[in-house]
C-alpha cells in the first residue's frame, strides 16, 4: 500500500543499525504507524532527521509492505514546541501513552484531533493539568472505553456533590461510606461533569482526576505502568 502526502504526528524515534531509524507516527488516516527511515546520517540529511523528532508534525510519503512501513519522504509541517520541565515530561507523556494503548494501522481521526489540540496547548502551565485529562477522556474515547461522564455506574445522574472512583469496565462508582482516607483518593461529581462539558473545573476539582484517571488507563495498559508516570511521581503533587 503507498502512503502519500499524509499527515502525522511524531510520537517516538530511535536509531536502527548505523544510518536508520524505527519511527512511530500517528497519522490521520492509517492511525499509529511503524516508519523505517533509512539513511537519515550526514549533513544532507539534517532536514529530515529534524522533521523525525518527537512532537513535530509532518507530512510523508511511505510504502507499506509489513509491520513497517518504509519512509519515502517526511517534510516538517511548523515548528515543533520548545518544551521544558513539566510541559517536556507532558509531552514525553502523552506519546508513550498514544504508543502504548493505540494499534497500529487503526485509524482515529478523532485521537489525531485530540492530539494536535493538546500539543498547541503543551506549553501553557495555566490549564496544562486540564488538558491531559481532557486528551486522557478522549484517549479512551478514541479506544471505545470511555464513560458517559454525566452518568453513575448504577444509572443515576452524577451528583456533583459526591465523589466516585471510576472503575474501568463500569465506569463511575459512587462512594457510599465516609472513610476520608477513601474520599480524598476519589473524583468530585462536579469534575466528572466538568469532563461531560468540557468545561475546566476549579483547581481542587480538577486534581481529583489525576488518580481515577490514572487507574483507569493502568488498566487498560494491562498493570504496567509508564515511564513517564515514575518521572512525574518525583514531581510535586501539584503538577500534572
Amino acid at each position: 500500500m503507498r502512503i502519500e502526502d499524509q499527515p502525522a504526528y511524531v510520537l517516538h524515534a530511535r536509531p536502527w543499525r548505523e544510518t536508520s531509524l524505527l519511527v512511530e507516527v500517528l497519522s490521520l488516516e492509517h492511525g499509529r504507524l511503524g516508519l523505517l527511515a533509512r539513511g537519515v546520517q550526514g549533513p544532507k540529511k539534517q532536514a529530515l532527521r529534524a522533521a523525525l523528532q518527537p512532537l513535530q508534525a509532518i507530512r510523508f510519503d511511505a510504502q507499506q509492505t509489513g509491520e513497517l512501513a518504509q519512509l519515502r519522504r517526511a517534510e516538517s509541517q511548523d515548528v515543533a514546541p520548545r518544551l521544558h520541565g513539566n510541559a517536556m515530561l507532558a509531552g514525553f507523556y502523552i506519546n508513550e501513552l498514544v504508543m502504548r494503548l493505540t494499534p497500529r494501522q487503526d485509524p482515529m481521526p478523532e485521537l489525531y484531533e485530540a492530539y494536535g489540540q493538546l500539543r498547541a496547548q503543551l506549553d501553557q502551565p495555566a490549564t496544562l493539568a486540564w488538558s491531559l485529562r481532557r486528551f486522557e477522556r478522549d484517549l479512551l474515547d478514541a479506544l471505545g472505553v470511555g464513560f458517559d461522564w454525566c452518568c453513575a455506574a448504577d444509572g443515576e445522574p452524577i451528583d456533583p456533590a459526591a465523589r466516585y472512583r471510576l472503575d474501568p469496565l463500569q465506569g463511575p462508582l459512587r462512594l457510599l461510606s465516609e472513610r476520608n482516607n477513601e474520599r480524598r483518593s476519589l473524583a468530585t461529581g462536579s469534575a466528572l461533569l466538568a469532563l461531560a462539558v468540557d468545561q475546566q473545573p476549579d483547581n481542587s476539582d480538577l486534581a481529583s482526576l489525576r488518580l481515577q484517571m490514572r487507574a483507569v488507563l493502568l488498566h487498560h495498559l494491562g498493570g504496567r505502568g509508564l515511564k513517564s508516570w515514575e518521572m512525574l511521581g518525583e514531581l510535586p503533587r501539584s503538577q500534572p
